[in-house]
């Protein structure tokens, strides 16, 4: 079980903004065990992958690419 806590703060220091970090997680989180089921992942792996693509996305939206 993920704390969805700890979570939303991993989330705002890659970029999310605070007020939003909490309900950020959770989609995450969801989507994250839908992943598992779907492609035969790990809940890591998922994770991880979802991780990685909002980081690349705040990047991006940082220089003003959108």
């Amino acid at each position: 079980m993920v704390d969805l806590n700890q979570l939303a703060t991993a989330l705002v220091s890659l970029g999310c903004p605070p007020e939003k970090s909490l309900e950020m997680a959770a989609q995450l989180d969801k989507r994250a065990k839908q992943l598992v089921e779907q492609k035969s992942k790990t809940y890591e792996e998922a994770m991880g992958h979802l991780l990685n693509l909002m980081k690349q996305g705040w990047a991006a939206k940082e220089k003003g690419i959108e």
